[in-house]
């Protein structure tokens, strides 16, 4: 689980890298040249198959540990615990559902798009190939409630990310009380990072492009 979600994290470092290049004033030259490079190179389109076993591994095994604790105590305390827990450490799978429901609506509107599973959508075709994701990301982040949609799910990936990221270091076994604070600042910066990395992307489209 540790290891599948430190993969996951390190793919989102990339993903946003490469997603930021639209902002570039270039009507996406620069981005749509790195999508071609990545959608042509071989390597990368092996390493989408360990990107999907990734995800999958990572679902699996958050359902498995979610149906272990429940199993282990199907009748819930009495009188709630008192716990250092922060809250949203004790809301990991239900921001985790948040985010997958977040990931199939992104991945039919973009990659399904690309694989020719899903039709480009409605306005979208008439501007754009299958191919063509700014033209497609100019579009759906014009659209308020895709817009909206987005930047929720990437709240909630933020707080999602930023236990994840002390959890996974303490699941490998590297937890101490020297290291582990500054494992969580650096957990803090990644997570706030990443979600308003990307949630500039929307912001900047419906905004001001």
């Amino acid at each position: 689980m540790a290891l599948a979600g430190i993969f996951l994290m390190l793919f989102l470092i990339f993903h946003l890298a490469t997603n930021l290049l639209m902002l570039a004033r270039d009507d996406g030259e620069a981005f749509s040249e790195a999508v071609k490079f990545l959608t042509e190179n071989p390597v990368v389109k092996i390493m989408e198959y360990f990107l999907f076993a990734g995800f999958l591994i990572h679902i699996i095994l958050g359902l498995l540990l979610k149906l272990q604790n429940y199993m282990a105590r199907p009748v819930k305390y009495h009188k709630s615990l008192q716990t250092e827990t922060s809250t949203f450490s004790r809301f990991m799978f239900h921001t985790g559902v948040i985010i997958l429901i977040f990931l199939i609506i992104h991945l039919i509107n973009f990659f399904f798009v690309r694989l020719g599973w899903v039709p480009i959508p409605g306005e979208a075709g008439e501007v754009a190939n299958k191919h063509d994701f700014y033209s497609m990301a100019q579009i759906w982040f014009k659209n308020p409630w895709y817009s909206a949609i987005y930047l929720v799910s990437f709240v909630f990936l933020g707080f999602h990310l930023k236990h994840a990221f002390q959890s996974a270091f303490q699941s490998l076994g590297l937890n101490h009380t020297k290291y582990t604070p500054v494992i969580k600042v650096i957990g803090t910066i990644y997570a706030i990072a990443i979600s308003v990395g990307f949630a500039i992307i929307p912001v900047y489209f419906y905004f001001f492009h």
